[in-house]
């Protein structure tokens, strides 16, 4: 059976979510977003507005759901601050190279950690096609639940941005 992508399309940001919680996937598919109050994202947008200056193409937005970091001629960059969520990363990139790649346009993946100063190549295969889209469905049926999936410790919990929405405890 062919993939359908019109009917899987997301936000490259949900792809990353994916592989780093599922239950802050959800929240976020409902609109309940955190970011704004962390630090950490912060961060990594002053990071982001500050790194290669000198190219002209920055922020393209595609189709009005990918918002790509960089695009030139060979590749599609993505910039983060470290590799402590390489997995995560690697497979936000492949999405955008999947989604490219059904467009008709081939490139090559980048990500460049500015922190470490150092830069992950990485291209899209068919294994790697084929897990995007088992990755795709997952997000339709996580974001189509009623309720959050239950609440699992994880050992970078306390740095993200939900941490305190997930952690908070009443006292009785």
């Amino acid at each position: 059976m062919e993939f359908n992508l019109d009917n899987f399309k997301v936000q490259g940001v949900k792809v990353n979510y994916y592989y780093i919680c599922k239950r802050k996937l959800w929240l976020y598919s409902k609109g309940i977003t955190m970011e704004q109050n962390s630090d950490r994202v912060m961060i990594g947008k002053l990071v982001h507005e500050n790194s290669y200056k000198r190219l002209k193409k920055k922020e393209v937005l595609i189709d009005d759901m990918l918002k790509i970091d960089i695009l030139d001629n060979d590749y599609v960059r993505e910039v983060k601050i470290s590799s402590k969520m390489t997995k995560a990363d690697k497979m936000q990139l492949m999405y955008y190279l999947y989604y490219l790649d059904s467009l008709g346009i081939k490139k090559k993946g980048l990500i460049n950690y500015v922190k470490e100063k150092r830069q992950e190549e990485i291209e899209l295969t068919d294994e790697y096609k084929r897990e995007i889209e088992k990755t795709l469905i997952d997000i339709k049926e996580i974001s189509q639940k009623r309720k959050p999936p239950e609440l699992v410790k994880l050992p970078y919990c306390t740095k993200c941005a939900y941490y305190e929405f997930c952690f908070v405890k009443e006292e009785v």
